[in-house]
């Protein structure tokens, strides 16, 4: 039977919210927005007038195409080139969905994205669900077909398995826009010892090329270590520019709630930088490079009114 417009209109206004959990859950927003798309087909392949409740049906098809996307993730990324990291998205990106309390906002985070991948497809499923969008664990039973006392038990679990054990600062547009200011200028100081004091004594920094971008595969570990990595990058050379397609723009933005340096080649975003800000200071550097994973953060960087860069190298 064909949609009617109110049937289109009502999985339209359910969109944003599964697109948020969609990339939650995936960490991917390309994928993301594939598997809400195949939730509409199954919508549209199904007699919406026989569903009871249209926003938990919509909920539980998508939520179950993401686990069954998350299983296959898993084996492909036994095969990706160098360290996998999420796909990180820009401020006031719709993808990033609620944020009115601390949870949604964390949920979000670069850092927890990362943290997820610890978790099973299931920890994962109702970790999502219940932190970020409050859904009671007797719903979250009736979408995962578990019981409510598992996926209560599956939660704390999570919840565990994602603690960091840092208290994570909130961090607004101004706020993020000095830590930004204050590493870039360290960075490039060329002193290591100002670069050492904003950082925890246990510092990481990790980077996802996806084999296209040279990035080391282990994590640097330890302020001093992050320090010296952090100098050489931000040092500029032709091998570079080269490397990038030409000189590049570095700016301070947010991008999943962290502050982030942005850099831009003629308008591409070819890195992302999420800094992970803690009471202590930057806790881990986690860069994004795959120019397959920044093709929507080019697109919302055209969008975004920028402003003048800190840096060009």
């Amino acid at each position: 039977m064909p949609l009617t417009p109110s049937d289109v209109d009502r999985f339209e206004r359910s969109r944003p919210r599964l697109e948020a959990i969609a990339y939650r859950l995936l960490g991917s927003a390309h994928e993301a927005q594939d598997v809400v798309q195949e939730t509409f087909l199954r919508w549209h392949a199904t007699d919406v007038d026989r569903i009871e409740v249209p926003e938990a049906w919509l909920t539980k098809v998508l939520t179950n195409l993401c686990l069954n996307q998350l299983t296959s993730a898993r084996a492909r990324r036994e095969t990706y080139v160098g360290r996998w990291l999420p796909e990180p998205v820009l401020a006031g990106d719709p993808l990033l969905g609620p944020a009115d309390t601390a949870e949604q906002r964390e949920s979000v985070s670069y850092a927890v994205l990362t943290l997820m991948e610890r978790l099973s497809p299931n920890e994962r499923a109702v970790y999502v669900l219940r932190e970020a969008f409050d859904y009671p664990h007797r719903e979250i039973a009736e979408i995962l077909d578990i019981t409510e006392a598992a996926s209560q038990q599956i939660f704390h679990r999570a919840k565990k398995h994602v603690a960091h054990g840092k208290a994570r600062k909130e961090i607004d547009r101004a706020a993020a826009q000095r830590i930004v200011e204050e590493f870039l200028a360290a960075a490039t100081s060329g002193r290591t010892d100002e670069l050492v004091r904003l950082l925890t004594k246990d510092a990481i920094s990790i980077g996802d090329g996806g084999g296209k971008i040279p990035a080391r595969t282990k994590a640097f570990e330890g302020a001093v270590a992050v320090a010296k990595f952090v100098w050489a990058m931000f040092k500029p050379t032709e091998a570079k520019r080269a490397m990038v397609g030409g000189s590049y723009e570095i700016h301070a933005w947010i991008a999943n709630g962290e502050p982030a340096v942005v850099a831009v080649v003629e308008g591409r975003v070819v890195a992302i930088m999420c800094l992970e800000v803690t009471a202590e200071g930057i806790a881990a550097c986690r860069t994004q490079a795959n120019p397959d994973k920044l093709e929507r953060a080019t697109e919302q960087w055209a969008a975004a009114g920028h402003g003048e860069p800190l840096l060009v190298m």
